[in-house]
């Protein structure tokens, strides 16, 4: 059976994110899948690749064929030049981790410690007169003479 390892589409329209599988050379693109080696997320910034590089080159070991934009993500990845026994590429761009939202949230309370704001932050609201509006609809009432 001849193997291929190519991406398989999901996600929404202008959204899309990717599973890097290995399938029968014959299934359709989001077909039916032997195994899942990695992930690809090309909307981040920077995209997100991640790959099973054990399971890569075992299935690479075995004859599978990468298509085209899987054969580029392994080679951002350093797993299509470790199957060819050339030298590694430069390391891949990583998104800085996100900072905790809690500790944030405490650090915020420290420094601002117990004291209020300086004013609402959002205006009160202004009573309607009543007096003129009882006065406005018991002239509109009376019939004019």
């Amino acid at each position: 059976m001849a193997t291929k390892i190519k991406l398989m589409r999901l996600g929404k329209m202008r959204a899309p994110y990717y599973r890097i599988v290995v399938a029968d050379a014959r299934t359709k693109r989001d077909g039916r899948s032997i195994e899942t080696i990695g992930k690809y997320h090309p909307k981040e910034d920077p995209s997100f690749i991640e790959v099973d590089s054990e399971r890569a080159q075992y299935w690479l070991g075995v004859g599978a064929q990468p298509t085209e934009a899987v054969a580029a993500i392994l080679r951002v990845t350093g797993d299509w030049q470790k199957f060819k026994g050339e030298p590694a590429p430069p390391p891949m761009k990583v998104a800085a981790p996100k900072p905790d939202r809690k500790a944030l949230y405490e650090e915020l309370v420290r420094n601002n410690g117990d004291e209020p704001a300086a004013g609402a932050t959002t205006p009160k609201k202004k009573a309607a007169p009543k007096a003129d509006d009882a006065a406005g609809t018991d002239a509109a009432e009376t019939p004019a003479e």
